[in-house]
């Protein structure tokens, strides 16, 4: 496979060529530069001047406002001036779909115009056509007529640009040629950057969005891949689109910018929020300084390291086939088993509070529950306290999880399990070094056990594998919660996994959010939030994880929610309705936050259907690629609905549309009935 990164093991920052957007210089040895956009719209002088103060005082360091007219690219004159005037000089960036007037107009105006390869002189009208190499070659040759216009004007007037392309919004020739796939996107963006290079023009920053965290993640891997083949070292841009908003959003983001960054890959970014833009800023910042620790402790390197023997492809990746693990005859992990979720907490010493607790979860979660119970063992009391919990959650739980990090009698518990154990699965974590105490054969309940063996910190994990299996002929799990220092977490589990590859192993992985995973100690949700869902996120957009927790936050509701939203984030296990709505713009033809909240009060409990929200048509039906239904704006106050990518109704009223909406999912029978909450 094509390379896109220096290392897969450490966060090298990929080397590119400096860009300059008005007075912020993006790529090169710069930080990552955080950007928003408006929502308000564009022809609104004096909102969208308030709406950019507010963004540039929250930290945003490019602001991005919407050009969807010539009315819109002309006001962004007056908004330029008025920022100027109160010394604001924070570059701005017109947005351009459809319209390669307003491009021409906006350069006029501001730092850098952001133009989609999809639609920039295309229409996507979903036609199905064949291209002939000579019709293809005729497509090009009037790409190249519409876009030298406009690149000639940015090189006279010292204009950057960006090429962004969306996954929702492929042209015609390019969903015919390549398919809605990471590879057409990149070829998207490639057409119009040869197009900007014959004229020397090279001002340039690459984005790839998508609302799936896995495409957008291949995608933006295989563009690197592609430019270090053509010898192109253009910034890039990052951002999932369309992620919607609260706790959902933030973990998608996570997810795709986090995975990205780990690789050492992105200059500047946006997290796209159905919510206020002056909300993103945060979240946007708390990335950038995550990934700034990370390639500063990481330091750099001279060569590109060999490639780690993967079984995955990183630009279609698939769930990684594993070595079957079962219990009593039952399969607990196995490759078309989804991943299964655990929680634990460092205070377990109230057994009959933690009974209660859990109880409480699987009531109010009971579509999220937890499945696997982690029990440190740290001494007696710990082995003594299991009693109660194994009398009391039967049927609850499917197992437990007992940790033996910091006790050395492994044994001492097996006598005590005989009697309980027929009821659960039990898996027994142990550091590596503590193979020789895994012995299975004093239980006459053996088939019930499962050992998760830990390589954190061994410092020659080929080494430690060969000896391992030269020990152990069970079924087993691995675990690797611990960075060496030359490695960061994600590249631990990703050698190991690596190093079983190599000797024809592939066991199942259990992906542990501790702090021993995070980059600095976790103080508040936010922080767990965002380490968690980059650590774990990106190895399940490899088909890599097969059970996961996230044992430091201390509410169980919130870790269990937690962990089956980065399941459905990396879209690794659906256990909810998935979302799929666009953060506002200028073009936005209907309140979006409003909106998307009356529609998920309503519709939340569907599990496994994806419903699109969008304020207009730029990326709706393409966006809504994989989703089962579709709510986009059409004109001011008028609403179309879409089954998968098939506009179904037309020009509904916006007061009536979410009632049309539910009878649509009804009539396509993907409706059922919320449930009635259980009286107390």
């Amino acid at each position: 496979m094509l390379p896109y990164a220096t290392s897969r093991t450490r966060t090298i920052r990929r080397a590119t060529r400096e860009v300059a957007v008005g007075n912020v210089l993006v790529g090169g040895k710069n930080p990552i530069r955080v950007q928003s956009m408006t929502t308000t719209p564009t022809e609104d002088v004096a909102a969208t001047v308030a709406q950019s103060r507010e963004l540039i005082e929250a930290g945003c360091e490019i602001v991005r406002i919407t050009a969807p007219s010539m009315k819109a690219a002309r006001a962004l004159k007056e908004i330029r001036e008025q920022l100027s005037k109160d010394q604001m000089h924070t570059p701005l960036v017109a947005d351009i779909h459809f319209m390669p007037k307003a491009a021409m107009e906006a350069v006029e105006h501001v730092e850098k115009v952001r133009i989609n390869p999809g639609n920039f002189a295309d229409y996507k009208k979903f036609k199905i056509l064949e291209y002939t190499d000579k019709a293809y070659a005729e497509e090009l040759e009037r790409l190249y007529e519409a876009f030298t216009p406009f690149i000639l004007r940015c090189k006279e007037l010292g204009r950057s640009i960006r090429i962004g392309t969306n996954h929702g919004s492929l042209s015609d020739r390019i969903m015919n040629r390549y398919g809605d796939t990471p590879q057409g996107m990149v070829e998207s963006a490639l057409e119009f950057i040869r197009i900007a290079e014959s004229h020397g023009f090279r001002d340039i920053i690459l984005s790839m969005k998508a609302s799936n965290p896995k495409v957008m993640v291949a995608a933006y891997r295989l563009a690197v891949a592609r430019m270090y083949e053509e010898q192109m070292d253009y910034p890039l841009h990052l951002g999932v689109t369309e992620a919607g908003d609260g706790e959902d959003a933030r973990v998608k983001s996570c997810i795709g910018i986090g995975t990205l960054l780990a690789d050492g890959l992105g200059d500047t970014l946006r997290v796209s929020l159905t919510e206020d833009p002056v909300h993103e800023v945060p979240v946007g910042k708390e990335l950038a300084n995550w990934a700034a620790g990370m390639w500063t402790r990481q330091g750099p390197i001279e060569s590109v390291e060999g490639a780690l023997d993967e079984s995955i492809d990183f630009y279609s990746p698939e769930k990684r086939k594993i070595d079957p693990v079962s219990s009593g005859g039952k399969s607990i992990f196995q490759t078309d088993i989804p991943p299964l979720v655990a929680v634990g907490l460092p205070d377990q010493s109230n057994s009959a509070e933690l009974v209660k607790r859990i109880a409480e979860v699987q009531v109010k979660q009971s579509d999220a529950p937890i499945e696997y119970w982690i029990h440190r063992i740290n001494n007696q009391e710990d082995i003594d306290s299991l009693q109660t919990l194994t009398e009391c959650l039967p049927n609850v739980i499917k197992g437990f999880i007992l940790d033996f990090a910091n006790y050395g009698h492994v044994q001492d518990i097996f006598e005590g399990l005989e009697e309980a154990g027929g009821a659960f699965h039990w898996i027994i974590n142990l550091p590596i070094e503590k193979l020789a105490q895994a012995d299975l054969s004093r239980l006459k309940i053996a088939d019930h056990f499962t050992v998760c063996f830990d390589f954190s910190g061994v410092e020659d994990i080929g080494s430690a594998i060969d000896t391992f299996l030269e020990n152990w002929e069970h079924p087993f799990l691995i675990t690797t919660s611990k960075a060496k220092l030359e490695m960061h977490p994600i590249g631990v589990l990703r050698t190991t996994v690596s190093e079983f590859h190599k000797r024809g192993k592939s066991p199942a992985v259990w992906l542990r959010n501790l702090d021993s995973n995070f980059s600095k100690p976790a103080y508040g949700f936010a922080e767990i939030l965002q380490e968690s869902s980059i650590y774990s996120g990106s190895c399940l957009c490899e088909g890599i994880g097969n059970l996961i927790s996230v044992e430091v936050e201390p509410n169980l509701l919130k870790s269990t929610a937690l962990a089956y939203n980065i399941l459905q984030g990396a879209r690794a296990r659906i256990s909810k309705t998935e979302f799929v709505a666009c953060p506002s713009c200028g073009r936005t033809l209907f309140d979006l936050q409003s909106t998307t909240q009356k529609i998920r009060s309503r519709t939340s409990h569907l599990k496994g259907v994806t419903i699109a929200i969008m304020g207009c048509i730029v990326n709706g039906p393409g966006e809504m690629a994989d989703a089962d239904f579709g709510y986009v704006g059409g004109a001011p106050g008028k609403v179309n609905l879409y089954v998968g990518k098939t506009c179904v109704k037309n020009g509904i009223p916006e007061a009536e549309a979410v009632d049309r909406l539910i009878d649509l999912i009804r009539e396509n029978g993907k409706w059922v009935d919320p449930k009635t909450a259980p009286t107390q």
